[in-house]
């Protein structure tokens, strides 16, 4: 667990010193970026807030049962069928994970509270969909009073029990009005949605230099005025990109692998008549994406928000293959004219023609998009914390025993009666 502590600034209105603790997992590597992204605005705000965050896998299974059991960390499966490119079936494991954690409720809300216990939150921000039900009932029971927010690092919400629990005291920020939409028909309390205008993108994203772009493409070996394309998946890359690669040999591209090293050596074998600049894992994906023209990947909602924060038309593709969480963010492509939606990249060849035809129109309806959340979403959390009130009921005084396995049901009903 790892801990930061803003300074004081005299505008504080909250008095004492408050705790935040912000809750992420491995599984993508957008909700862990999210959390440093965070906790790095709130310390340049100058909040006076003590900023805590801890992997959800590793307050849940401290002992590390699963990787001796197994070999891997619980989130190891899913980054390496990211990396396969073999998603297909996703939506069903994902409704298996779900009963799971049905299954394991109980035991995650005894091991959670106890967590909260220790740590002693203010406030308590997940940025992981799955187990917000475990954490807010566990949150009520250890610190009754306290908010729980959900800030969601998708687009969309996947109902049911994905990110959105609307029978909860459960504050949830949505970055599009897609997801506020689906927050408010699913019950959830008005007072208890909140808009940002997107996703949390990493600080260096909002301020990418763009003076010394001829020059460090050049530097690069690639042509300075020649339209240039950035191929990324995630941080573990993807055998996608090599169908990409062999189908534009002759169109200059950044290549992102991230820590696929066999990957990137694979990529470098490949013959090509255009320039290609092969990066492994790199903190300067902004850098990269202000030296590219437009985006080739799969559309994540993180990659394409840095992709259309750095100006870059994008294309992706939607198909049974498509993560479940993440085909509403073609719609948004659409919706927006932010790029081209193809089934599949054995097309990609007719896609970058059309971007590149349309280049300037493209562009411009991508400058159009505004996204300020990172700089956002503290105020939202300032202000639930000034709404937070002490809790009308203390949990001790419910008058049910707590058994050795878990908290039974009525104890966690309780508790939410309590906090709601």
């Amino acid at each position: 667990m790892h801990t930061s502590l803003a300074s004081l600034p005299s505008r504080s209105t909250l008095g004492a010193i408050k705790t935040i603790e912000l809750i992420w997992f491995n599984a993508g590597g957008g909700h862990r970026a999210a959390a440093q992204a965070l906790e790095r605005v709130i310390r340049d705000q100058e909040r006076p807030w003590r900023v805590r965050h801890a992997n959800l896998m590793q307050v849940i299974d401290p002992k590390g049962a699963f990787r001796r059991f197994t070999g891997m960390e619980p989130e190891d499966l899913y980054n390496k069928r990211l990396a396969s490119g073999f998603t297909l079936g996703l939506t069903q494991e994902l409704k298996v994970l779900q009963r799971a954690i049905r299954w394991g409720h109980s035991a995650m809300v005894k091991r959670l509270t106890a967590h909260w216990h220790c740590t002693r939150p203010d406030l308590v921000v997940s940025l992981i969909p799955n187990f917000n039900r475990a954490m807010h009932d566990s949150l009520a029971l250890a610190r009754p009073g306290v908010p729980f927010v959900t800030v969601l690092t998708d687009m969309a919400d996947y109902p049911p029990h994905f990110w959105i629990e609307p029978d909860l005291a459960q504050h949830v920020v949505c970055g599009t009005d897609h997801a506020v939409a689906q927050a408010l028909a699913a019950g959830c309390k008005p007072g208890l949605v909140h808009r940002s205008s997107g996703m949390i993108l990493r600080p260096d994203f909002y301020a990418a230099a763009l003076g010394q772009r001829v020059a460090d493409r050049v530097r690069e070996g690639l042509d300075a005025h020649t339209p240039t394309g950035l191929v990324l998946f995630g941080g573990t890359g993807s055998r996608a990109m090599k169908g990409i690669a062999a189908r534009l040999p002759d169109v200059p591209l950044i290549l992102m692998c991230g820590r696929n090293a066999t990957l990137a050596d694979a990529l470098r074998a490949l013959p090509a008549r255009a320039p290609r600049v092969v990066v492994g894992f790199t903190t300067e994906v902004a850098r990269w994406m202000g030296l590219a023209d437009f985006f080739i990947g799969k559309p994540g909602p993180g990659s394409l928000s840095e992709a259309v924060q750095c100006g870059l038309p994008v294309i992706v593709t939607l198909n049974p293959w498509t993560m479940p969480q993440e085909r509403w963010n073609t719609e948004w492509v659409r919706e927006h004219g932010l790029g081209v939606v193809h089934r599949s990249f054995l097309s990609v060849r007719a896609a970058v023609d059309e971007v590149i035809r349309n280049l300037p129109e493209y562009q411009a309806r991508v400058r159009r998009i505004d996204n300020g959340a990172l700089h956002e979403i503290p105020q939202i959390l300032e202000r639930i914390l000034d709404q937070a009130r002490a809790p009308v009921v203390n949990v001790r005084q419910i008058p049910v025993a707590v058994s050795s396995s878990g908290y039974p049901r009525d104890v966690i009903r309780a508790a939410r009666r309590a906090r709601t």
